[in-house]
Parts: C-alpha cells; sequence; structure tokens
C-alpha cells in the first residue's frame, strides 16, 4: 500500500499543477486569448497561433526552451534549437526570402513616390529610439527596442541578434509579431483621426503598367545600391531580393514555389514557437517588457502617423491625386498593413480600390526598416 501511495505521490509532483507560479498562469491565459484572436476572430493566425503554442508550451514546462548548460544532461530542450536559429540570423532571413518571393515589387516600381512614404513611416523608428533612452535603456537595447515602430518581426529578431540583446529578444519579437496580428485594430483610428472624409474618399489614378525587365532589374539595382551604402544589411536586403528576382525572373519557378509556400511556412512554425517560448512568466513579467510593449505600441503608432502625415503633405502637391491613407502602409507589415488601407479607404466610397496602390509604400517599408537596422549597425560598429 505505501509503495502504491509513494508512487501516486511522486506521480503527482511530476506534474506541472505543483510546480507552477502565478505568473506561469497568467501567461497561460494570455496565451488562451492570444490563440482565440486568431482562431475566433481571425487576427493573423499564421503568426499568433506558433507564437500563442510556444507560449503556452514553455510556461507549462519550461525546460522546452532550456539550454545543455541549463538541464544538466548536455541536452537542450527541442525550442532551444529553434531559438538559436533565431539568434544567428537564420529564420528572419529566411522570412525575408519567402516574403520577396511571394510579393509583386510592381506598385513600388510604378509609383517610386512610394519610397518616400515608407521612408516617412520610419520616423516611429527613430522616435521610439530616442524615447527609449529617456526611459533608461542602454543605446542599443534602445536601438533593438525601438525597431518594433517598423511592425517587422524577423529585422526585430535580426537586429536584437546583431547588438547582443538577446536577454530581450524574446519580448521585443513577441511585442513585434503582436503588433503585426494587430495592425487592423491599432491603425484605424490613427487613419481616421488624421484625414478628413475628402481624403478618405481620394480615387488615385491606375498604375502604370511595368514591364518585365524592371521588374527583373529591381531587386539586383536596390541589392546593388542598398548593400554598397550599408553592407550590413545584406542577409536583410539580399535575402529579400533574392526571393524576388526567383519569382520575377521566370526561370526558377521550382525556387520561387519552395520560397513562398513549403520553406515560408516551415520556418513561420520554427519561429513562431522559438519566439513564443521566449516568454516563460520568469523572463516576461517584469518592468522591462513592460517598457518594451508600451515604446514598440507608441513607436507603431507613431511610425502609421508620419507615413499618414507625410501622405497629407504628398496629396496637397499633388493636388489631390494622393490618397493619404496609403502613407500608413509604409510600416513594413506586408500585407497586412496595405489591406487596412484598402479597407479603411472602402468605408467611403466602397468602389475606391487603395490596395495595389498601398502596396508600393508597404514594400518600401520593408526595405526601409531593413535599411533603419543597418543604420543603428553602422551606428555601432557591428
Amino acid at each position: 500500500m505505501s509503495y502504491i501511495l509513494d508512487t501516486m505521490g511522486n506521480l503527482l509532483h511530476q506534474t506541472a499543477f505543483l510546480n507552477l507560479t502565478w505568473g506561469n498562469y497568467l501567461m497561460i491565459a494570455v496565451a488562451c486569448f492570444f490563440l482565440y484572436l486568431a482562431i475566433a476572430r481571425g487576427y493573423e493566425p499564421l503568426l499568433l497561433v506558433p507564437i500563442a503554442f510556444g507560449m503556452l508550451l514553455v510556461n507549462i514546462y519550461p525546460d522546452i526552451i532550456a539550454s545543455p548548460e541549463e538541464t544538466g544532461n548536455g541536452i537542450g530542450g527541442l525550442l532551444h534549437y529553434f531559438f538559436l536559429m533565431d539568434e544567428w540570423s537564420i529564420l528572419p532571413s529566411l522570412i525575408f526570402l519567402g516574403v520577396g518571393a511571394m510579393t509583386d515589387f510592381g506598385p513600388l516600381i510604378a509609383n517610386p513616390i512610394s519610397f518616400l512614404l515608407g521612408a516617412a513611416a520610419q520616423f516611429g523608428i527613430f522616435g521610439a529610439y530616442l524615447l527609449a533612452i529617456f526611459m533608461g535603456f542602454n543605446d542599443k537595447a534602445a536601438a533593438a527596442v525601438s525597431i518594433i515602430g517598423g511592425a517587422d518581426g524577423p529585422t526585430s529578431i535580426f537586429l536584437a541578434g546583431k547588438l547582443g540583446q538577446t536577454g530581450l529578444m524574446g519580448p521585443i519579437a513577441v511585442a513585434a509579431y503582436s503588433y503585426m496580428a494587430l495592425v487592423p485594430i491599432i491603425q484605424p483610428p490613427v487613419m481616421k483621426a488624421l484625414t478628413t472624409k475628402k481624403e478618405r474618399a481620394i480615387v488615385m489614378e491606375n498604375l502604370r503598367p511595368v514591364s518585365k525587365l524592371e521588374k527583373i532589374l529591381f531587386p539586383i539595382v536596390v541589392t546593388i545600391v542598398v548593400c554598397m551604402i550599408l553592407p550590413t544589411t545584406a542577409p536583410l536586403v539580399g535575402m529579400l531580393m533574392l526571393g524576388n528576382l526567383f519569382r520575377e525572373s521566370g526561370v526558377v519557378r521550382q525556387l520561387q514555389e519552395t520560397a513562398s509556400n513549403a520553406m515560408m511556412y516551415i520556418v513561420v512554425i520554427l519561429l513562431g514557437t522559438s519566439v513564443g517560448a521566449t516568454t516563460s512568466a520568469e523572463a516576461f513579467l517584469n518592468m522591462s517588457t513592460i517598457k518594451i510593449v508600451v515604446l514598440g505600441l507608441v513607436a507603431f503608432i507613431f511610425g502609421t502617423a508620419a507615413g499618414v502625415l507625410f501622405g497629407k503633405l504628398l496629396c496637397v502637391l499633388t493636388k489631390g491625386k494622393i490618397n493619404p491613407l496609403i502613407g500608413s502602409a509604409g510600416v513594413s507589415a506586408v500585407p497586412m498593413a496595405a489591406r487596412v488601407s484598402q479597407k479603411v479607404g472602402a468605408e467611403e466610397d466602397p468602389t475606391n480600390f487603395l490596395l495595389m496602390h498601398a502596396m508600393g509604400p508597404n514594400v518600401a517599408g520593408v526595405i526601409g526598416t531593413a535599411v533603419a537596422a543597418g543604420i543603428f549597425m553602422a551606428i555601432f560598429g557591428i
């Protein structure tokens, strides 16, 4: 009888129920809320489902992301090895390869002024950098946090790793991906507050046709120009442009299909679950995390506002030919931000089709965020 009782007692003590803290239970609740947003509300499920599930796993079984040194047996947890690929910048770069293979750069080529809208939206990054220093972060940590303003999860992870801020990588990545997923909630109030009904209803002229030669030359020229000026951007900009060259060249269809489908989804699983697994209660529930989340939101709002305000300026300069709403797509969340521009514009005029116009600033924002990361690395001599 005592053997049975001892066995049952040992089994009970091995369960998670007796080993979890209140913080773990809180994070489990947050994970379930993210799963609800992803599954029931449809908020970017490809991002939120793996992130939320990684969050769930690590707060039930913390050793799933433990390093070999922490486990004592020389074998790390499953998600530790996934996370190493984040730290080594492998997964962020592969994400850019997939994004490039999936994205049509034609709207940006057809309307080069989109580069300016994408650049304006990066204001949120540099504004957040100064604010982060004011709030007590050191210069490298401030730079790593501020890149959240570009709403670009892979670049946030990439820069945090390059600047040696792996301790902040979890909160930074979760904040960046969460704001990417919540673009349809965060952006519309800012866009509507800064524009008039008349501006939101502006119908833009159709974009000019872009030749195949232009589409082939664009990724090559951008790679040469950007990487010559900021060589440290090569892993991100280079992979983005390589993926797009796969798409536009027409001679490597198998590579384009692999990069934009199977590989992309595999990388999203690995990156999403490993990012979610960095949110253990011990690592996540602290004042630094709260500051990062707040700064990320401020940066994202500032970036959206700057894009819209620059759009208003271009609207005046072009005598009403540019709808300011497309400026909000200058953040790097592709293609979510462009879809939001379309949605808000369609609320004023259901016949207005802004999606392709917004894709120009949206693609420019991806490049702009990578360039902003390169500027920070250049400043710190990385």
